[in-house]
């Protein structure tokens, strides 16, 4: 038997992958939305590092022809800070009242303060009276001053303070 014509077989190839591919379709379309877009973030994300790239050669680039500011606009350091300070206590000039208040220790009742986080901090606020507050209060402006503690903090001073019928929750 006389084999068939190249051009036959490779036809007749074609059209058998044209018929697999085409039973293959439903099952491709259903990923498909998803496939474009790995591909649209992946191409996303060789932009972004390309870009980066760049800037960076061109920083390492102009660095070169900019002198170094000796202390840059922004920078802050914490002896240029004012204090904070609440209305109880005495004014920032007096120095004695810093000095008491850079050594203050951790209140005896709350030894763990300086390691709990805010969540667990709130978990035992319930448990203080207004003195007690007002002390971690004080501690925590002379230290750390944690905008988020030192709101919480004064928020439940608020709460614990108010009378009875007028009472809000922390």
């Amino acid at each position: 038997m006389k084999p068939l014509p190249l051009g036959v077989r490779i036809a007749a190839g074609l059209a058998v992958t044209a018929l697999e591919q085409a039973r293959k379709l439903p099952q491709q379309l259903a990923g498909l939305p998803l496939t474009v877009v790995s591909e649209a973030m992946q191409l996303s994300m060789r932009v972004q590092q390309h870009v980066t790239e760049l800037a960076i050669k061109g920083d390492d680039v102009l660095s070169g022809l900019r002198p170094v500011e000796d202390e840059p606009e922004w920078a802050t350091f914490d002896d240029e800070e004012t204090p904070v300070t609440t209305s109880q206590e005495t004014p920032a000039d007096d120095p004695w009242e810093e000095e008491v208040r850079a050594i203050a220790e951790v209140p005896e009742f709350l030894p763990m303060y300086d390691e709990l986080s805010i969540a667990q901090l709130r978990a035992r606020l319930r448990n203080l009276d207004a003195e007690q507050l007002e002390e971690l209060l004080r501690y925590e402006k002379a230290h750390e001053s944690r905008p988020e503690f030192v709101g919480m903090l004064n928020r439940r001073i608020r709460t614990v303070s108010a009378p009875e019928g007028g009472q809000t929750q922390s």
